[in-house]
């Protein structure tokens, strides 16, 4: 083992370089922990919702006059922004960070951008021009460079959903979305675009648009675009003591329109009013009168009570009450014409109750006892018209009457003229039946009694009537005597006098 060196001071050699080894080391680690140290402490963790706004406050050079928002490494609040993740060397001392968490539109909201940097708006300009693309926009550095955007209240708008935005350099206030309902259109007054003289402008230009917009959802600056949403379905108005169902009020309570006649009398009327103002005469409602309180305050009901109290003041009072449905149509015509100028059709006009018994109370009656006359004038007429229908009826079944007896003579004196000619005909005709039997029988005779003798035929002849006419043969004349001729004399007799019956009866058969 050889000599340890010793120094001056009796500490040997190696053990000294040793310690200087050691010394050097600790140097090392204590600078290593000083830079982790640093380096954990200039760490910055951004989160997935959140974004990261720096403001830097040395070594930068000083922010331009009028400028908030650092583009170049100037000392103040950065235009670019941390994203999400880890990001090193933002040194507290050097750096200073805010998170803030991404900004949300919710639905049914829309977005109103003010940029707190930026050019100067151009002269005569109040919002800054929309921008074509909304994303490039919200890059801040962007907007401040290469964009060229103008400070001050923005055009463009944000719509529903998450924006990583610089919210020093852009404040956002969420405002409802225009929604346009059914039965509904928007009439906009545009406080942007190219300045005319005419009160309706086209879409895009400064003034009132003279197209609405229909039913649905636009994400408009309704601070820069000014919305005045319209009913454009049918609006029932009731100036009445009472309303209906769908009526709108004109105050409380509702009154009805108080009228002065020719004749001096004051009474209320009355009247329903049904209007409507179409979507291509809304933009001229607005332009000319306002929102719908403001068409029906400032210009129906005054146009209204206007028209009904000047036609009454040309009319007596019972007059009114008896035209009413002449002042009802004369109102409707004048109403339309008057309310056209505006934009608005007027559709109905009812009067309902004229007058009350505190203001017509007495010419009411009067009216009513003249009706009541008047009905029963008519009903004493028709009751003469009905009579005199009657007397006529009676009349004319009269007549048909006789004319059916007339016909019934007549027809009988015919049948009866008939019925002669027939019974001459058969009488005729029995006749020269008769005729022709005699001459039979007679021929028939004459043979017989050429061959058995006149007297022999003869007596044949009256056997036959006694077998066939049944000729009562005892004799209603008494014969005295013997004789034979007697006794022939008396059967004749009584022969004849049985067919002189018997001719009787036949001839007062014919007779009848």
């Amino acid at each position: 083992m050889g000599k340890t060196d010793m120094n001056w001071d009796g500490v040997p050699v190696r053990i000294k370089g040793f310690n200087k080894l050691a010394g050097g080391g600790v140097l090392i680690i204590i600078i290593l922990v000083v830079i982790l140290i640093l380096a954990l402490s200039s760490t910055v963790n951004i989160a997935g919702d959140e974004v990261g706004i720096v403001q830097k406050k040395l070594l930068g050079r000083k922010l331009p006059s009028g400028r908030i928002i650092a583009v170049n490494g100037e000392n103040g609040i950065q235009a670019d922004m941390l994203m999400p993740g880890w990001h090193f060397w933002k040194f507290p001392w050097m750096y200073k960070i805010d998170k803030k968490k991404d900004l949300q539109i919710k639905d049914g909201f829309v977005g109103l951008i003010t940029a707190k940097d930026g050019k100067s708006l151009p002269l005569g300009t109040v919002y800054a021009p929309e921008w074509e693309a909304p994303d490039k926009m919200a890059d801040a550095k962007y907007f401040l460079t290469e964009g060229n955007g103008y400070k001050g209240p923005q055009l463009t708008v944000l719509k529903p959903g998450n924006y990583k935005l610089n919210t020093s350099l852009f404040e956002v206030k969420q405002v409802p979305v225009l929604n346009v309902k059914v039965g509904q259109v928007a009439v906009i007054k545009s406080n942007v675009g190219l300045q005319t003289e005419s009160r309706l402008v086209p879409v895009g230009s400064r003034g009132v648009w003279n197209k609405a917009l229909g039913e649905g959802k636009y994400y408009y600056n309704t601070e820069a675009y000014e919305v005045t949403l319209i009913d454009i379905r049918q609006i029932k108005v009731s100036y009445t003591p009472e309303m209906e169902q769908g009526e709108r009020a004109i105050g409380q309570p509702n009154k009805p329109i108080d009228v002065r006649s020719q004749d001096g009398f004051t009474f209320p009327v009355d009247v329903r009013i049904t209007y409507q103002v179409e979507p291509e005469n809304a933009p001229k409602a607005v332009a000319e009168i306002g929102d719908d309180e403001l068409i029906l305050d400032k210009v129906v009901t005054p146009r209204v009570r206007a028209v009904f109290r000047n036609n009454a003041e040309k009319v007596k009072a019972l007059d009114y009450v008896k035209s009413r449905t002449v002042q009802q149509d004369q109102s409707l015509q004048m109403l339309r014409e008057d309310l056209a100028k505006y934009g608005i059709k007027v559709l109905d006009v009812s009067i309902g109750t004229v007058g009350d018994e505190k203001s017509l109370g007495t010419l009411l009656k009067t009216l009513t006892d003249r009706e009541i006359a008047l009905q029963e004038q008519l009903t004493f007429e028709e009751q003469q018209r009905a009579a005199e229908k009657e007397k006529a009826l009676m009349r004319t079944v009269q007549e048909a009457e006789e004319e059916k007896r007339l016909a019934t003579a007549a027809y009988g004196v015919k049948v009866a003229d008939e019925d002669k000619k027939k019974m001459i005909i058969d009488a005729e005709a029995e006749a020269e039946q008769i005729k022709l039997v005699a001459e039979a029988k007679a021929q028939a005779y004459k043979m017989v009694s050429e061959v058995v003798g006149p007297g022999n035929a003869a007596l044949l002849e009256i056997m036959k009537l006694v077998a066939t006419d049944q000729i009562q043969i005892t004799p209603d004349v008494m014969v005295s005597g013997g004789a034979g001729g007697a006794t022939t004399d008396a059967l004749m007799g009584t022969m004849l006098k049985g067919m002189l019956d018997k001719q009787a009866g036949q001839n007062k058969n014919l007779s009848e």
